[in-house]
């Protein structure tokens, strides 16, 4: 699988206008309604099963994206994949696709508020179960009765 191949797949599945090349890097943006299609799609049909990371951007007026790199690490394949969310701040979980996603899916909820529908445990993994309020969000107050801005 070379990423030029790779790149071909993806045009071929998910449409001319959601592919683009990077040297080794294919990044994707994705409706969220295909989420997990394409996780699965990723690990399936492009051998991508490493599980790289997940995370979140907060892009203040335009919302709330998601960020998840896997990767072919025989064939120097990566992919970055993105995805809006909306007000809701709902994304599907890749758990069931990549083990690995566990605990950076609990850290994004911790730090963003994402809630990630069918996480098998979505709980706070780095703050206290009692902490108010997703401390990487633009609009979270500094201070806080947790943290005291000093």
């Amino acid at each position: 699988m070379t990423p030029d191949r790779a790149v071909s797949l993806i045009q071929e599945r998910f449409g001319r206008e959601a592919a683009g090349e990077g040297r080794y890097l294919i990044v994707e943006e994705l409706p969220l309604e295909r989420w997990e299609e394409f996780f699965t799609f990723a690990r399936d049909t492009l051998g991508c099963r490493f599980f790289s990371f997940l995370t979140a951007v907060d892009w203040k007026e335009q919302g709330l994206e998601v960020v998840c790199r896997v990767e072919n690490l025989e064939a120097g394949v990566g992919i970055l994949a993105k995805t809006k969310l909306g007000p809701d701040a709902q994304c599907p979980s890749l758990t069931g696709i990549y083990r690995g996603a566990d605990w950076m899916e609990r850290e994004c909820y911790d730090m963003f508020g994402v809630r990630f529908s069918g996480h098998p445990d979505l709980r706070r993994i780095l703050l206290s179960q009692d902490w108010e309020g997703y401390p990487l969000r633009k609009d979270y107050a500094v201070d806080t009765p947790h943290a005291p801005y000093r």
